[in-house]
């Protein structure tokens, strides 16, 4: 690399939303985008992420400041903490677990494809897990982590593909999820119960949509009485964070986004509980919209795709393959299980997010689904609540009965 240059804070922040009208006006030009609900952010961050790579094989490097993504990340969960009242906790919970069971089963099914196609293409096994659900339903994050792990421990360098393996997941991961649940929308006929289109805030006040095309009736003090909430529980989350790390409780360490949903739910129960005060939903609507657009452009804004370009052909071809099997189990199995009604086929679609790349992605596969047809409140409390709480400890237990059998 001959020639890096430092984008400013400022400059950052504008190109992040540049990303997402470069993605609004593609998804409006190409058809075939719109009708599968591919994610405006995925489209224009795969375009500028292109940018960035042809200019990184003309030794250029661009290097962004991006301050604000964690926060912005951590603002989105916190918008789902304060949707889920414990009514809607108390309607969904069953679905929760049922959910869960579904995503582990996929978690071992997911590793033996990746063992058995390593084996078969001369690979040690251990890189069919890396290859499964250590990059794939775990991330980046956990990559690093079981890559440092093997070093150590089997003398296997794998951090390299560890980050390529998690990248394409993380793209692919944002591409089918559209089509597959739009596919399932079309064949059954499904429709959301709270219709399509109009303003549903209308009808039900404490809906929360996560449409980005919704028209919400919100002021500028309700804007900044919800902002100033959720960034409390950013605030919490990061506190506990470091309390956390800071007297070494390791029974307490979870992903900081894991504190900021908590925060976020405890709130809005303490509200309800108590009457004292509600939190307006369409607020919470129209800043958890906002957070999430703006933190997953800048998420893709740091693809580094050529990293996808040094994968051996082996990886690529098990990576291949994972995708194309998590497409048919939510297909097929995933959707069969959460009910076979529209609530599971958005579920179907955010379960193509983070089996093959991350909790975020799969919210924002759900989100480009319900702008189009219709509201699943129940999707977007099922998938998160699954993908930050539950996936990580069950994916951690699998991958070492996988290990403890290979030997």
């Amino acid at each position: 690399m001959n020639s890096v240059y430092s984008i400013g804070e400022l400059e950052s922040f504008i190109i992040a939303i540049l990303v997402l009208f470069i993605g609004h006006g593609v998804n409006r030009k190409v058809p075939f985008l719109k009708k599968y609900n591919i994610p405006e952010p995925i489209v224009g961050g795969l375009i500028v992420a292109a940018v960035i790579t042809i200019l990184h094989f003309n030794k250029i490097g661009l290097q962004f400041s991006l301050s604000m993504q964690n926060t912005l990340m951590l603002m989105f969960f916190s918008s789902v903490g304060l949707a889920a009242s414990y009514k809607l906790l108390m309607k969904g919970g069953a679905k929760v677990f049922l959910f869960l069971g579904v995503a582990s089963l996929y978690i071992i099914i997911q590793n033996g494809v990746g063992v058995s196609l390593a084996s078969a293409l001369g690979l040690e096994p251990i890189m069919g897990l890396i290859a499964g659900s250590i990059t794939l339903s775990g991330g980046h994050g956990t990559g690093a982590a079981w890559a440092q792990t093997f070093e150590q421990d089997y003398g296997i360098q794998t951090l390299e593909f560890a980050m390529a393996a998690a990248t394409f997941g993380l793209v692919m991961g944002g591409i089918i999820g559209g089509p597959v649940a739009q596919r399932i929308i079309s064949k059954n006929n499904l429709v959301s119960s709270y219709g399509i289109g109009g303003n549903h805030h209308t009808d039900h006040p404490d809906l929360v949509t996560y449409d980005q095309l919704e028209e919400d009736r919100v002021t500028a003090k309700s804007i900044l009485e919800v902002l100033f909430i959720m960034l409390m529980c950013v605030a919490g989350a990061k506190w506990t964070s470091y309390f956390v790390a800071e007297y070494n409780l390791g029974w307490m360490k979870m992903p900081d986004f894991v504190y900021a949903l908590f925060f976020g739910v405890v709130f809005a129960n303490i509200t309800e509980v108590s009457r004292g005060y509600k939190i307006k939903s369409e607020s919470v609507d129209v800043l958890g919209t906002v957070s999430l657009a703006l933190f997953l452009s800048m998420a893709l804004m740091n693809l580094k795709l050529w990293e996808i370009f040094d994968l051996a052909i082996p990886l690529l071809i098990i990576l291949m393959a994972q995708t194309v099997i998590l497409g048919l189990f939510a297909y097929f199995v995933t959707f069969k299980v959460m009910g076979s009604n529209y609530d599971a086929a958005v579920i179907s679609g955010g379960h193509c997010g983070f089996g093959m790349g991350a909790t975020p992605t799969a919210v924002m596969n759900m989100g480009a689904l319900v702008s189009r047809t219709g509201p699943s409140p129940q999707a977007f409390m099922v998938v998160p609540i699954v993908g930050a709480f539950f996936i990580d400890i069950v994916n951690a237990i699998i991958l070492q009965g996988y290990l403890s059998f290979m030997g």
